[in-house]
Order: C-alpha cells, then structure tokens, then sequence
C-alpha cells in the first residue's frame, strides 16, 4: 500500500518546512549583519554558510521529509532516522556555527552551567549513550512513541546530550573539556564501544521487542503523532505489514545493523580527520624543533 494514502501533510510536513526555512533565513541574517558590523571580531566563512545550510537541510530531511513517516511504519527507518539526527547532525551543527556565537551563547547562565558539566567528555559519553540505550528498553520505547509530551521532550533532551557527546570531539574552542591527540581517538572507540549493546540487543532478539510496530493498535497510536488528525479515522488499515514486506523480526534486525553501520561510518569519517590532524601537527612539532629529536 502506498504511503501517499496518509495525505501531503504528513508526508512534507509543510509548517516544519516553513519553520525550518524561517529559522535558517534569521539564523542566516543574524551572523551577516553581525560580520558586517564587526568582520574581524564576528567573522564567518563560507564554510560555516554551507555546514549551516547543511545542518537545516538534513533536518528538514530527516523531521519533515517521508523518512519522518516511514520511521512509524518500518523499524528500519526508524533506525536510520536516529542515526542520522543523533549521530550526524549534531557535529554538523557544532561546526556550523563560528566560536563567537557559541561564547555568546554559552554566556546564558544556566545554559552554561549545564553544558560545562554534561561536555566532560566522561560524563558525556556515559549520559547520552545510556539515554540511548534505555530509548530503546521495550518499555519505555513503547511509551515515548504513543505520547506526543513524551516523544517530544525526550528527542529535544536526547539531541542536547547528542550535542554535549559530540562536543569534546569538534568544537574549535580553547575550554578544558576539548581533547586533543590520541585522547580523540580513544573517545571516539570508546564511544562506538558503549553503544554496541543496545544495538546487540536488537539485533539478536529472536521475537519482536516493540508493540509500536507489532500490535494494530499501538501502530496507530504512534502514528498519530505523525498523521494530522482525522485521517487516520478516514483509513482501512490494520498495521504497519501493509506497507512493507518485511517481517517483525527481519525489520528489527535490519534496523539494528543500519544503525550500527551508520554509527561505524560516521565515527570513522571523525576519526580518519582526527589522525590526521594530530599526524599533521606532530609532524609540525618536528619541524619547529629538530634538535630535540636528535
């Protein structure tokens, strides 16, 4: 059965579309003028204008686009959507922003307060990959998707932690929670080395774990956080088996190995980057200083 049944609204998701474009155009005018006043003290490149755009394309993609509604009907797509918002945007954000905007920002009292203690890179880690993992206990998994209260403060306190995870590893200010050499890359296995069991879990279950993608009923109710209201009262549909033929289990897995390959990808980008930074300025080292290594 073809999604289009579920109408353009809760295809494209035309207000966030206006929202995001709205935010990105302020967002835009914001830096510009404040380089226009000031270009040596608010300078901005064009490689922050393009990661800028970037970051509010992929989000629109990954909130407003279809893959938003195939992440309620297929587990798959529900993996890939996390992977992407939770593992790929936040570093694209960081780096989005040039280091004026985020002293600025983190100048706000409480916000600084929260985002000095939860970027130590331990905490860090342990935070956002224990929410991650206890997103995915059946229990609560089940919960967050049927109530729109909780599925929404649960993405924007999860993305927050994303951000703080993220951090440690590719913000470009001098603050005591930035590493440096070798500590990266230990971060970075540490990291993927944390999120591997939520993913085992779901990739060995031998049955289905989440009554969202399994029982009618509980589909339907986690489809109406996606779906304007009415027209699911409008539609002949019993579960989420009529738009795809995966089964429970296969749908499972698959979703934990994607997110598990994207998490491989993206953290080896980061980590090729990192090498080769610290690579280029040991190498730096030894030029300045010859003598020391005779």
């Amino acid at each position: 059965m073809p999604i289009n049944i579920f109408g353009f609204v809760a295809l494209w998701s035309p207000y966030l579309l206006a929202a995001t474009i709205i935010t990105y155009l302020g967002t835009m005018f914001y830096l510009t003028k404040k380089n226009k006043l000031d270009s040596e003290r608010y300078p901005i490149s064009i490689k922050h204008i393009i990661y800028l755009t970037l970051t509010f394309a992929l989000f629109y993609i990954v909130k407003g686009s279809p893959i938003d509604l195939l992440g309620h009907i297929t587990f798959t797509m529900h993996m890939t959507q996390m992977g992407l918002f939770y593992l790929l945007l936040p570093p694209l954000l960081i780096v989005s922003f040039p280091n004026w905007w985020w002293k600025q920002l983190l100048q706000i009292p409480i916000l600084s307060q929260l985002f000095h203690f939860f970027t130590k890179p331990l905490i860090a880690l342990i935070v956002f990959n224990g929410m991650f993992s206890f997103y995915h206990i059946p229990l609560i998994f089940d919960a967050v998707k049927v109530d729109a209260t909780l599925h929404t403060i649960y993405t924007v306190v999860l993305f927050f932690f994303a951000i703080c995870m993220w951090w440690p590893l590719v913000n470009k200010l001098e603050d005591e929670y930035q590493l440096h050499g070798l500590k990266k890359i230990g971060y970075i296995f540490a990291d993927g080395i944390l999120l591997t069991p939520a993913c085992a879990l779901i990739i060995f279950a031998s049955s289905g774990l989440y009554l969202t993608y399994s029982d009618p009923q509980m589909w339907l109710d986690a489809m109406a956080l996606c779906v304007p209201a009415g027209v699911l009262d409008g539609l002949s549909i019993t579960g989420p088996e009529l738009f795809h033929s995966m089964g429970i289990v296969e749908d499972q897995r698959t979703g934990g190995v994607i997110m598990k390959v994207l998490q491989e990808i993206i953290y080896g980008v980061v980590l090729g980057q990192v090498f080769f930074a610290w690579a280029k300025k040991e190498r730096e080292k030894d030029e300045v200083y010859p003598d020391q290594l005779a």
